[in-house]
Formats: structure tokens, sequence, C-alpha cells
């Protein structure tokens, strides 16, 4: 299964890793940055699924940071702060927090408000579970895939791969996106990689013929999986 992906924003060393290590621990994907102009790229590059920020970060107020994530991005945001005043609460969630937290974090308060926030927020909990092409489906529950029919056996690895496509059909993943995702952000730069990966899944899936093809290049940026002409919730 594809990794969950955290941003965490903090130029606290501390912080950094006291977040990273709790996070990883418990099975999430984690990248850190420690400025705004460093975390808009990340947003940008690698598509986390939330984003830890502390309000503290290059001198900028924790609104002009939130702001700016927002111009960009609807992922959710938790974040993570010293001043916790009913009025400094007000100003995050006005401006675009989904959550508030105060240092110093308690880890299994943070852990299941990550949690909540995900089952909540995260577009793959909106997904249809069962997406119907011409000659292939895709099984999201089950996690099976059938092609004319019959199922076919994917490895770990290119299961992860598909359904992270599955997920978003329709939108367009980019490399670093896909290789944080299912291999770690070591693998963000790695995209021969990940066409290797790609190239074994269309076979798999017989889907090297055009126009019927379900995952799509779009060169210099990444892949997608159409639209399905069927999707089941």
């Amino acid at each position: 299964m594809g990794k969950t992906l955290i941003l965490i924003v903090t130029d606290d060393p501390a912080l950094q890793r006291l977040l990273t290590t709790s996070l990883q621990n418990n099975g999430y994907c984690v990248l850190v940055e420690e400025s705004v102009r460093g975390a808009l790229a990340a947003l940008d590059r690698h598509g986390p699924d939330l984003v830890l920020l502390d309000t503290v970060v290059s001198r900028q107020s924790g609104g002009d940071i939130l702001r700016a994530i927002r111009s960009s991005s609807d992922v959710p945001v938790i974040v993570v702060s010293q001043d916790v005043s009913r009025q400094e609460r007000i100003r995050a969630l006005e401006a675009g927090a989904d959550d508030v937290m105060s240092q110093p974090v308690p880890l299994d308060e943070l852990l299941a408000r990550v949690r909540a926030i995900l089952r909540r927020c995260c577009p793959k909990e909106r997904r249809c579970l069962v997406l119907e092409y011409d000659r292939v489906t895709i099984d999201l529950g089950k996690r099976r895939v059938y092609v004319d029919g019959q199922e076919i056996h994917l490895s770990r690895t290119e299961w992860a791969l598909l359904e992270q496509l599955a997920r978003s059909p329709g939108r367009v993943m980019r490399h670093a996106e896909l290789l944080t995702h299912v291999w770690g952000p070591e693998f963000a730069r790695e995209t021969y990689y990940l066409r290797t990966w790609v190239s074994r899944l269309r076979t798999k899936l017989q889907d090297d013929v055009e126009p019927h093809q379900i995952i799509l290049t779009r060169p210099g940026l990444g892949y997608l999986l159409a639209e399905p002409p069927m999707a089941v919730d």
C-alpha cells in the first residue's frame, strides 16, 4: 500500500526529531522543511497528505504561512504552536488550519489527531472503491485487479503504485509525488526507476494498446489513471 506522506515544517531541530521519530515509528513517510519557501515547493513537488506546521518559522506569522499554503493547496494542516491562547487558536483556524495543538506535543494525542484528520480530510478516503474500465477492474477495497474478468497477481510494489494512481483518477501525479509515496523521499528523483515499474504494471494489465490505455503518461510531469467509464462506491 502507498505510504501516507506527512510534511513537517519547522526550523526547531528538537521538534523535527521528535515528530519525525514518532511518525516514522507509526508507519508514516516524513518530509521535513525548515522554511516557508521550501514547504511550498514540497507541497507542489511531493503532494503530502498532511502538514504539521510550527508557526514559528522564518520569523513569519502563523497566519501568513497558512494563507501562503492555502493559496496553492487544500492539504490538511495541523498547527503546532507555543502560543495557544483562544485568540491565537481562532486566528489559526480562520487562516486555514484544520487543528491546533500546543507545545510540548503529547505524542499519543498528536497521532490520534493525525489519524482522525486523515480519515476526514484525505481525498483517498472519498474515492470510489471499484474502478471499471473496458478490460480492467480495480477493486481498491478488496485489493484485487482483474483483466478480462480474470484476477491477476501484482507484487506489493506494483499494487502500491496502481493504488496511488487509482485513488485519484484523472489527476496527474508528478514523478516525485509517486516516488515519494510508494518508495519514500530518498527515491524522489529516480524517474528512470518509476518508468521501469510503470512499464511492468502496464504489461501485467495488458495496458499497451492506444486509445484504450488507462495508465497515461504526461511527459515531463508524471502519470495519471484515466477516469473510469464506471465507478462504484
